[in-house]
């Protein structure tokens, strides 16, 4: 039986891993603003302002193209929680710059999406901004974890977040909302990589504790959810209009992953490691 790593030990030991991730990360990543995406002469001011409040008819997305958005930016919008979940593991060299990086890329998401929505009245101003009162005073939370279940659940939620957007832009109504989308599932995947990286290096560096980790993220995977004003949820509409269906995820989200991080086929696992592995069995393709 091998001997778990303590997450001290595992920051020390990946960090030039962490390193190297990072700069071919932003090797790799296009440099994008998120102004040139606004149709800005599409805007004019509200009542406050002396022009005209929002109406429903203004708004020339479909349901889905106007929910799909609706979510992420309410979920880019508590980037402040998923921040300060990161940074409570990874403060320190390397970690620390990656935290950075990440959460910037994310509040450029943000930041395009916000202000698509606004300027194309694409959705009620006034609903959308308790929607994210409400969302953002509930927080993100989950239980404490060990810095490989971190790496783990983030490497499954950059996978999921980016089979969200491609498939957003493959069903959109508009030609603006499907090159925001393509844009935001570019990040998304090259966001996973850097974490799928990092889980691969900790096969390799302590492989039943790493396997350990996937399976537990993997039972307890849950995309953000998003409650609606009318009482459903938006995991619920997202599925019907065939953008994320939880149904999928073993076949689109865990299984290429576990297929890219060799789980059934590699050599090095004890008794434990095996154990984990055979969690993960139904999910072999």
């Amino acid at each position: 039986m091998q001997n778990d790593l303590a997450d001290r030990e595992l920051l020390v030991s990946l960090a030039a891993e962490v390193e190297a991730n990072l700069v071919r990360h932003i090797a790799l990543a296009a440099e994008w603003q998120p102004h040139d995406y606004v149709p800005w002469d599409d805007g004019r001011n509200f009542e406050f302002l002396g022009g005209t409040d929002w109406e429903p008819g203004q708004s020339e997305l479909s349901d889905v193209s106007k929910l799909a958005l609706t979510v992420s930016v309410l979920i880019a919008d508590n980037l402040p929680a998923y921040h300060r979940e990161l940074g409570k593991y990874l403060r320190t060299g390397p970690w620390w710059r990656w935290v950075g990086r990440w959460t910037a890329e994310e509040n450029r998401h943000e930041i395009l999406i916000r202000n698509y929505l606004m300027v194309t009245r694409a959705v009620d101003p006034i609903e959308l901004e308790r929607a994210r009162m409400t969302h953002m005073v509930e927080g993100f939370s989950r239980p404490a974890m060990h810095l490989l279940d971190v790496l783990a659940a983030c490497a499954l939620e950059e996978t999921a977040a980016a089979i969200r957007h491609r498939n957003t832009a493959a069903t959109a109504d508009s030609p603006i909302v499907a090159t925001i989308a393509e844009r935001l599932a570019a990040d998304d995947e090259l966001q996973a990589v850097f974490f799928a990286n990092l889980i691969s290096a900790a096969l390799d560096l302590a492989p039943d504790q790493a396997v350990r980790a996937i399976a537990d993220r993997i039972a307890d995977f849950h995309v953000p959810v998003v409650k609606l004003a009318d009482g459903t949820t938006s995991d619920e509409l997202l599925a019907e209009a065939g953008i994320y269906d939880r149904a999928n995820e073993p076949a689109l989200v865990f299984g290429p992953l576990l297929e890219r991080w060799n789980i059934f086929t590699r050599t090095d696992f004890s008794e434990a490691g095996e154990k984990s592995r055979a969690e993960l069995a139904h999910l072999r393709s």
